[in-house]
């Protein structure tokens, strides 16, 4: 193989990888010095040039000129007789190039020297790589499910680097076949056995505010700002946004027209429940538009314990608490606020505690419903089944067996 083929087998193999000619140039350059080096013990006296569009390497050896018998070293020096050969006009102490012949290198050192070569691209490859993506954390990226695993998906963008989504940064209720198209954010890029690993996330708070970002404008050109976002993937969000421009309304924006911005995005994360709020300064707004659907009758704060008291009707508990907890949950993290509910009112002397039904309710469907806020008998009736169906865990028939058990009590 001569330095043509050689050079030419690499400006293909490069094209693969996406490296520019300058750098496949220096990558060339080092690796063919390093050869000399290694040849020579030394590589001053040497020039390597590389003509990446002719696909050519050129070796000169710079040597100086001495009397016939004195030289030391030919890798250096040249006798006078000899130089004249070359050229008539040469004389003693003058500097002449010679080049050095691709075969002089032989057979093994030539394999060497493309071994060398190939490992040089793939870690230049591995280094681009990991560069790149440090770059884009944060960022969405697009790519094709390559291979399904129990713990962890793979994932191949468009130039064929792969990509890992585990199992702990998908929404509980993703399902993936191989071939599909996936999307998710960037979540952190490490580097293991000098080989980047790209971590993709679609839980992350990020990966909302990005698609936030490709469905409203606005949101992108930085008209409405994202203030804070929280989250139970799959289950419910709480996005709080705000407005430089008092003629744009945020939260209408976010939402559009019926729904048509959020729609997508909803589709997005496998139908997540997302609230879009109001931000304020105003802790106690702030926590009133947080909890939403619900609507609060009085609320304490108690700034130095970073604690809210909020008092509702009874039949707004629920909807303050939530779907396993997740409404007040996501409304504490969002304000930075623990909120305590309270029921308003007088207590009901004709109500019964739900624990005092433990020897014919299950322990585990009284927690289901306190979960929901619903502690006594009424406040468990003063709900409909088609209600506690969608805001608990629980089945019809269990429901409908509960509320019998609860209505013979005042029977």
């Amino acid at each position: 193989m001569n330095s043509t083929e050689l050079v030419e087998s690499f400006l293909e193999f490069k094209e693969l990888k996406n490296i520019d000619k300058q750098t496949m140039q220096h990558v060339l350059e080092d690796v063919f010095r390093s050869m000399l080096k290694k040849k020579f013990n030394t590589d001053k006296h040497i020039d390597v040039i590389v003509n990446i569009e002719k696909g050519d390497v050129q070796i000169l050896l710079n040597k100086e000129i001495v009397d016939d018998g004195e030289v030391e070293d030919s890798s250096t020096e040249i006798a006078y007789s000899d130089a004249v050969k070359i050229e008539p006009d040469f004389e003693i102490g003058e500097d002449l190039s010679e080049e050095f012949k691709f075969a002089d290198f032989g057979r093994r050192n030539i394999l060497s020297l493309r071994q060398n070569l190939i490992s040089k691209v793939l870690e230049l490859e591995k280094d681009n790589i990991y560069k790149k993506y440090k770059e884009r954390i944060g960022e969405i990226v697009t790519g094709e499910v390559y291979q399904v695993w129990k713990k962890e998906i793979l994932v191949r963008d468009d130039e064929g680097n792969e990509l890992i989504l585990p199992k702990s940064e998908q929404i509980p209720s993703d399902y993936f076949k191989k071939g599909e198209s996936i999307r998710a954010v960037v979540a952190k890029v490490d580097m293991r056995n000098s080989t980047p690993v790209i971590i993709l996330s679609r839980t992350a708070p990020e990966f909302l505010e990005r698609l936030f970002e490709l469905e409203v404008p606005e949101v992108f050109d930085g008209l409405i700002t994202i203030k804070r976002i929280v989250r139970e993937p799959g289950e419910r969000a709480k996005v709080a946004v705000e407005s430089y421009d008092d003629r744009i309304d945020p939260v209408g924006a976010c939402v559009g027209m019926k729904g048509s911005r959020i729609h997508g995005i909803v589709r997005e994360l496998r139908n997540e429940n997302i609230d879009v709020i109001n931000f304020t300064n105003n802790p106690s707004l702030l926590i009133q538009r947080a909890l939403s659907p619900a609507k609060i009758t009085n609320i304490d704060i108690l700034e130095e314990e970073k604690r809210a008291k909020v008092h509702l009707k009874p039949d707004q508990v629920s909807l303050a608490i939530g779907k396993g907890g997740n409404n007040i949950k996501l409304a504490s993290k969002l304000t930075g606020y623990e909120i305590d509910v309270y029921r308003d009112g007088e207590v009901d002397i004709e109500d019964v505690d739900l624990d005092d039904f433990a020897d014919e309710i299950d322990g585990w469907i009284i927690d289901e419903l306190k979960a929901i806020g619903c502690d006594t008998a009424k406040s468990v009736l003063d709900l409909t089944v088609e209600d506690l169906v969608s805001r608990t865990d629980l089945e019809e028939e269990t429901i409908q067996e509960v509320c019998k058990i609860l209505r013979a009590e005042f029977e």
